[in-house]
């Protein structure tokens, strides 16, 4: 067991242990009567419950009383973060068990993410624990988007987030020149415990609701990422030396003169890795993954450098990019670019024909990339085997695949997802383009892999007589038993089954179960349930492995101009390199792993939320019109549908369905109808209508019109 496994158990152990004592009515427990209780009978798990109240007396969590324990009147532990529903209910968030379920009732005036302390109401032991709020002991955020309405004498503040389950009451007086329609940020001033609706001001004014920009800027604001740079980093940005010195030049590898080319989409601006391609002597060839050298450029404890740790990752709106380092580092200094020598983090091998790894070298290059390619480009010469480049790029495309077949032979995911990318004129979306992952694309992958896990390996695993070497790493946990419950439900309810292949990981099963929709074509509705059925990959100072690609050591060094993680791994890179002390511990990296991955959380929620709203847009003069769509949602209130020709999803609601009454299938996550007994559930093909385009809220309404039955 890990350390971080074995900690995460403690901390729920604790948790189960203070639920059962603090609803005991002071009746004393001693460990035997505690570990029967919580139904623990093996010898691991009663020592460990003993343990833990060792400690928990130590440091005056239980008193001794009767022979047993109980509560220590001055321990108050009932407290956690909540989250809301869109429904208003929420669930306070405990590690390491169930959450507490909160009704809408008695949420108190707490707000999404807020720190509460909270009262149980139900006995965990007999049923999902469910609690009330007390109170809010820490506000996670004060500012809040949302949309301006105004009356006579007041106004009021209508969030964004369907999370937020209040409106903000706005005196006249705190109106800061806003007006009607506006989209704005309010401050939170008080909420008096009486009051449904807490006392806000304006702040700022964002522009009007519904434009474009105004509403980019919004998501960003709402997921809390600056989307502007301060006049200062700028200007920093600016006045960094960019000169390439001959004596900068001799202090690194040099690739300049051998042949070397970028592959990235036909609008991208930040060119940070390139290909480059010698055929030996011998007859192999010598790959060099060359990463732009951002830590050349940006020096820690800068004022850049603590702005891209703020910002932490780059952010891909729909309509733009919100680079983590100003344009003038991102996009021209650090950017690849043909024809212009520039200083690089490279990873170069030695393989043989079969994609077997000879050698390995890592170090500081300087290159000057010899063509700029598309996917699309790229992906014509494999196809065609025309043009110039063509032997390269298909030698290297026959290598990728070899490396892409043996990680799938030793269980990685081959989970592949249609990506949509709306075609923007004038800020409003006048198309949608169906992009689906090519030869192209994975040879460009299959080298970035091979770079991040070979990079990791050489910093993570100890040489004989040294010592481990503190190092980012990009972990994936297995996913849980009860996910993999609920998947086994679901594709059974659809037909399908979850074969475990003998002597092999579930991955082998799952691979099989997205084969087999494929070639159904239902992989559309399959393959998004396998994903949710996953953990999160996240950063982590302690390496558990990567299951979802099935390597053993993985870290990000590929993408430093967009990922604060990859450019903190080239300084941990650099100083193995010189055999240096280390120049960050463990703590500080795990540290840091959690902020960077909120930050990343929170910018792909920014992605969603930016697709949702071009969707609204472009559907906007679509009202009255049908088209055919797949079910991709069931829920008790409704049914979401995403239409085939663009991507863009909506919502039937339940009420509105007429083709019978339809009721609510927890289990099979189903719409089942009273009369007739037709099921409405994902992947079910059906043909809608258009019937409402609401901007404000981001919401398409749809009318069932038929559907296929079964």
């Amino acid at each position: 067991m890990s350390k971080k496994t074995e900690k995460s158990l403690k901390k729920g152990l604790k948790r189960k242990i203070i639920h059962l004592l603090s609803e005991s009515n002071s009746k004393s427990y001693n460990s035997k009567q505690v570990a029967k209780a919580l139904g623990f009978h093996q010898p691991m798990k009663k020592k460990l419950v003993h343990q833990i109240m060792e400690d928990m007396l130590r440091d005056k969590v239980i008193t001794p009383q009767n022979n047993g324990f109980v509560m220590a009147s001055s321990f108050s532990s009932n407290e956690g973060i909540i989250e809301f529903t869109s429904k208003g209910s929420a669930y306070i968030l405990i590690e390491g068990e169930d959450d507490i379920y909160i009704s809408k009732e008695k949420t108190r005036n707490a707000l999404d993410g807020d720190l509460v302390s909270y009262s149980l109401i139900t006995n965990t032991r007999k049923k999902k624990p469910e609690g009330a709020v007390d109170r809010v002991l820490k506000r996670k955020k004060t500012e809040f988007v949302g949309t301006l309405q105004v009356s006579e004498k007041f106004a009021f503040v209508i969030t964004d987030s369907r999370r937020v389950h209040v409106d903000f009451f706005i005196d006249l007086k705190h109106m800061n020149k806003a007006n009607n329609g506006d989209k704005v940020i309010v401050e939170l001033m008080n909420w008096p415990e009486k009051l449904n609706s807490p006392f806000g001001k304006i702040t700022k004014i964002l522009g009007k609701s519904g434009e474009t920009n105004t509403e980019m800027n919004a998501i960003m604001e709402d997921f809390e990422l600056p989307y502007e740079f301060p006049a200062e980093v700028l200007q920093a940005a600016e006045d960094v030396d960019t000169t390439i010195s001959k004596k900068e030049i001799a202090k690194r590898r040099d690739f300049r003169n051998v042949d070397t080319i970028t592959i990235d989409p036909f609008d991208a601006k930040d060119f940070d890795d390139a290909i480059s391609y010698k055929e030996l002597e011998n007859g192999n060839l010598e790959v060099g993954v060359h990463i732009a050298d951002v830590s050349h450029y940006v020096v820690p404890g800068t004022i850049i450098d603590n702005e891209a740790v703020n910002r932490g990752t780059s952010v891909y709106l729909v309509d733009r990019v919100v680079p983590m380092l100003p344009e003038v580092l991102s996009n021209q200094v650090c950017s690849l670019r043909p024809n212009e020598e520039k200083l690089t983090f490279s990873a170069v091998f030695e393989l043989d024909k079969d994609a077997k790894i000879k050698s390995s070298w890592f170090g500081r290059t300087v290159i000057n990339s010899n063509r700029r390619f598309t996917y699309e480009e790229a992906q014509e010469r494999i196809e065609t085997k025309q043009g110039d480049f063509q032997t390269e790029i298909n030698r290297l495309n026959d290598l990728a695949q070899i490396m892409r077949a043996e990680r799938m032979s030793k269980g990685a995911l081959n989970i592949e997802s249609t990506e949509v990318k709306f075609i923007v004129e004038d800020g409003k979306p006048v198309g949608v383009k169906l992009k689906i992952s090519q030869k192209a694309h994975k040879l460009v992958e299959e080298f970035m892999l091979l770079a991040n896990k070979h990079v990791s390996r050489f910093i993570g695993i100890p040489k004989k007589g040294e010592t481990k070497y503190p190092n980012i790493y990009r972990i994936h946990d297995q996913p849980s038993e009860e996910k993999i419950a609920d998947l086994h439900r679901f594709v059974a309810d659809n037909g399908y089954e979850i074969k475990e292949v003998k002597d092999k990981p579930l991955s082998f099963a799952l691979n099989n179960l997205l084969t087999e929709a494929k070639e159904n074509r239902e992989v559309n509705f399959i393959g998004p349930m396998v994903i949710r059925s996953m953990a999160k990959a996240v950063y982590s100072a302690e390496n558990i492995g990567h299951y979802g690609l099935s390597f053993d050591y993985y870290s990000h060094f590929t993408s430093p101009i967009r990922r604060y993680p990859d450019l903190m791994l080239h300084r941990i890179l650099q100083n193995f390199l010189d055999k240096k002390a280390p120049n960050i511990s463990e703590d500080e990296i795990e540290q840091q792993s959690k902020y960077f991955s909120n930050q990343e959380k929170k910018a792909t929620d920014a992605e969603r939320a930016s697709i949702k709203f071009m969707q609204v847009v472009f559907m906007e003069d679509k009202v009255g019109q049908e088209f055919a769509g797949t079910i991709s949602g069931v829920t008790s209130y409704g049914i979401f549908v995403e239409i085939t020709e663009n991507k863009c999803e909506g919502l039937i609601r339940t009420n509105a369905i007429t083709q019978d009454r339809f009721y609510f299938e927890e289990d099979g996550k189903k719409l089942v109808g009273k009369k007739f007994g037709d099921e409405l559930k994902m992947g079910s093909k059906v043909t809608i209508e258009i019937t409402k385009v609401d901007m404000v809220n981001r919401t398409i309404d749809m009318e069932l019109i038929d559907f296929d039955k079964i």
